[in-house]
C-alpha cells in the first residue's frame, strides 16, 4: 500500500471513502478500492482486480457507462504529456491485441499523468 499512500495527496486523486460509498456496489467479493482518480468529468478507480473506468456522458452527465478492465487484458499503455500551450495530458490503453487505443482520456493538470501511469504500470506489470 506504500505507493498508494505517497499518491493521495495528489490534487486529482478521489477519497477512498467517497469512491467506496459512490461505487462500491460495482465491487465483488474480495475486491477493494485501490486509489481513483478524477480525470475531467471522468474516474479511474483501480481495483485489487481491475481497472473500472467512470465515463460520464451528455451534457447533464446523468448517463454513465462503467467500464471494467482486468489487468491483463491490458498489452500496452502510454502517456503523452502535455505541451507547452497545452493544458492536458493523454493516457491511451490498448485492450489485448488491437492496433489502435481501445481508451484514449484527456487528464487535466490536476492530476499528476506520471502517479497515474505508475498505479497501471504496478498492476499491469506486476
Amino acid at each position: 500500500m506504500g505507493l498508494f499512500s505517497s499518491l493521495l495527496g495528489n490534487a486529482g486523486a478521489v477519497d477512498q471513502e467517497k469512491l467506496n460509498k459512490d461505487y462500491g456496489q460495482l465491487l465483488v467479493n474480495n475486491e477493494e478500492i485501490e486509489i481513483g482518480f478524477k480525470l475531467i468529468r471522468d474516474t479511474f478507480i483501480f481495483t485489487s482486480k481491475r481497472l473500472i473506468i467512470v465515463d460520464k456522458q451528455g451534457l447533464t452527465g446523468k448517463k454513465v457507462e462503467y467500464l471494467s478492465i482486468t489487468y491483463k487484458s491490458i498489452s500496452r499503455f502510454s502517456i503523452e504529456t502535455s505541451g507547452t500551450f497545452d493544458l492536458d495530458a493523454e493516457l491511451k490503453i490498448w485492450i489485448s491485441s488491437e492496433q489502435a487505443p481501445s481508451i484514449s482520456k484527456k487528464i487535466n493538470k490536476s492530476v499528476n499523468v506520471y502517479d497515474v501511469q505508475k498505479v497501471l504500470a504496478q498492476h499491469v506489470l506486476g
